[in-house]
């Protein structure tokens, strides 16, 4: 394909050159993007006088046509084009000939490219957005099921403190809650219309770039012309966005791998989502939730890569800008798999209720209770903290818990134990009894649940 700016070269670009110099081969993603962009282009140039309204009507109608042969698979892309914005022009012009050539007039490459890449994130943030959403409503609908299934909490990974399954689940959603507040951050700064900006000094024909922006649904032009062509900020903010997301789910996913193995066995995975073993028959493998997790590494290289290739780039457009794109697609590719995918494994698997009551059963998960226990006693906090942490050696030395202690060894530790601290050490009365703003107890659970309901609804 003859090169658009050719007439300054007197010899072909290499072949090998021409080859590490194009993007089509992953910018061709946003033809749909590039062809609206130029239809909302064309349009104002006609509007304007710029080119004659007929010739715009024309263009318009071509790239139309265009656009619908690619989607209809009448048009292939030319994959020894350049780029997919010199593809389209190509094409429009083999269409329309001296009419076509006219598109470009009043633009560059370079705010072409930053109007593309921003409508083609916007479109992908909205849908990671709504996936997420989704997610955080799917954990809402399993938390509420089990806001009264005891199991242990834990810090260290050691079992520390009785709560439910569905307190548990809810953090996941405060979590997917802040993703999507993060999500809906970057739109407001991805949706801003950088065309117009020119190379890097706008233009001198009259644009109208307020109808262009309204054309094309953006809140409005971009300030500066420079700052239009040369900032990818958006780009690294929504893969900032991604790898925070993405972290979350990786932490999800590695306590779903524990979850399920035999050492915890708290919640089975549904056969459609697991895997078994070329050479163990007995093996049930949670490759999904393993794949989560390494997925992870790349969404937080892909933040890694932006950074670092935009750290040294004076102002304003430099070619370095090409590499912005396999990165944050790649992060919104597979942020969009991997939450799409873990959406229908959590909701298919099975939780294993009984499982978890007998781990938090264990553990002395209920000796802060039963220090709680002597300090409404009017003891102080300190002396109670020890005499607790003394019953639980003795029982660890007696093979007991503090559910099986007598209350003549109770109240060998101190006189202030009676008959009712068998209710106040008991599993449910230790969750129920956290009935704070926050807190594990049922009726917190369905609160927080309520809540998230009206966040996401919003």
């Amino acid at each position: 394909m003859a090169k658009m700016w050719a007439g300054r070269f007197k010899k072909e670009v290499d072949e090998k050159v021409n080859d590490f110099n194009s993007s089509i081969a992953f910018d061709h993603v946003m033809y749909r993007h590039d062809i609206e962009g130029s239809i909302a282009h064309a349009t104002m140039l006609g509007t304007q006088g710029i080119i004659d309204p007929a010739e715009a009507d024309a263009i318009v109608e071509g790239l139309r046509g265009i656009l619908s042969d690619l989607e209809e698979g009448r048009l292939e892309f030319d994959m020894t084009a350049e780029d997919i914005h010199m593809f389209v022009e190509a094409e429009l012009t083999k269409r329309l000939g001296d009419t076509g050539k006219r598109l470009h007039t009043a633009r560059s490459r370079n705010d072409q490219v930053a109007l593309d890449i921003r409508m083609y994130l916007k479109d992908e943030t909205k849908e990671i957005e709504a996936l997420t959403r989704e997610l955080a409503g799917a954990l809402c609908d399993l938390a509420e099921e089990h806001a009264d299934t005891v199991m242990p909490g834990y810090t260290h990974l050691q079992r520390a403190q009785p709560i439910t399954f569905g307190h548990h689940l809810m953090a996941y959603v405060q979590m997917l809650l802040r993703d999507i507040g993060r999500l809906e951050d970057t739109y407001k700064r991805l949706n801003v219309m950088p065309l117009g900006s020119g190379a890097l000094a706008s233009t001198t024909y009259p644009i109208d770039r307020q109808l262009v922006s309204d054309l094309l649904g953006f809140s409005g032009p971009t300030q500066n012309s420079l700052d239009g062509v040369s900032d990818r900020d958006f780009c690294i903010e929504l893969a900032s966005a991604i790898a925070t997301l993405m972290m979350h789910l990786s932490r999800l996913s590695e306590e779903v791998i524990l979850w399920c193995s035999w050492e915890f066995k708290f919640i089975e995975l549904d056969d459609a989502y697991s895997t078994g073993s070329s050479i163990m028959p007995q093996k049930k493998n949670p490759d999904i939730t393993e794949l989560v997790r390494g997925k992870t590494a790349r969404t937080i290289g892909n933040l890694t890569t932006l950074l670092t290739m935009m750290k040294g780039l004076p102002l304003a457009y430099n070619k370095d800008m090409q590499e912005d794109k396999e990165p944050i697609f790649d992060s919104c590719k597979t942020a969009k798999l991997c939450v799409s995918t873990m959406l229908p494994m959590l909701k298919t698997m099975r939780v294993l209720k009984g499982n978890m009551r007998a781990a938090a059963a264990k553990g002395f998960i209920n000796a802060t209770d039963c220090a709680d226990y002597l300090v409404k006693k009017g003891m102080a906090f300190r002396d109670a903290y020890k005499i607790t942490g003394t019953l639980v050696a003795y029982c660890i030395d007696h093979n007991k818990t503090l559910e099986t202690l007598s209350l003549e060894e109770y109240r060998e530790m101190s006189g202030l134990f009676e008959e009712d601290v068998f209710h106040a050490i008991s599993l449910d009365t230790c969750v129920k009894g956290r009935n704070v703003l926050g807190g594990p107890a049922p009726e917190m659970v369905k609160q927080q649940v309520a809540e998230a309901r009206k966040l996401l609804s919003e």
